[in-house]
């Protein structure tokens, strides 16, 4: 068996979980999520916990089994606790501010380059140069994080642009003068 899979996912107080056919709905303090689990794998709410089963050994059930039950942990986790992405922004002149609840970053371009919290995302900016993308779905989060990651990737021989928090950047050598 998957041992990932055949960990029961404890609920927590204030999180309603919700099974209609094959959508999971978990519904907590941050919000609501849902998913549409595969059709082979069987998700069953008993004594305030969440188990996933699958029917046989095949390698795909195998893999879908510890899959489900990750995502379905992944939302628990997320509307009681939520996620959140850190950035760091390194450049002389480059910063970012929030506008309403849309960010705009300035890179070095001709323009500033502004984005748009989609629903269930939030952006704080506690200093010019950092960036916290918050949010209850765990892969939104990353996704929109990855977005502000690309948009100024991070200059191996300068070290300017975006990275995220603690991420380390090895430098390289320039061009050696002759």
């Amino acid at each position: 068996m998957s041992r990932i899979g055949r960990k029961p996912i404890a609920i927590p107080k204030g999180v309603d979980v919700a099974i209609d056919g094959f959508t999971v709905s978990v519904k907590g303090p941050n919000g609501t999520l849902a998913l549409r689990a595969h059709p082979d794998m069987a998700v069953k709410v008993a004594e305030g916990e969440i188990l996933v089963e699958r029917p046989t050994d095949q390698r795909q059930h195998r893999a879908l089994h510890g899959l489900t039950r990750t995502l379905i942990a992944n939302m628990v986790e997320g509307v009681t606790n939520g996620y959140t992405k850190n950035l760091e922004i390194v450049g002389v002149g480059y910063r970012a501010a929030l506008k309403g609840n849309d960010l705009e970053i300035a890179l070095g371009f001709s323009h500033p380059v502004s984005i748009a919290a989609p629903p269930g995302i939030t952006f704080e900016v506690p200093q010019p140069t950092r960036i916290v993308v918050k949010g209850a779905d765990k892969q939104l989060v990353g996704k929109i994080a990855a977005d502000i990651h690309g948009l100024r990737k991070t200059d191996p021989y300068k070290g300017k642009g975006i990275r995220y928090a603690g991420e380390y950047i090895r430098k390289k050598a320039g061009k050696a003068a002759k």
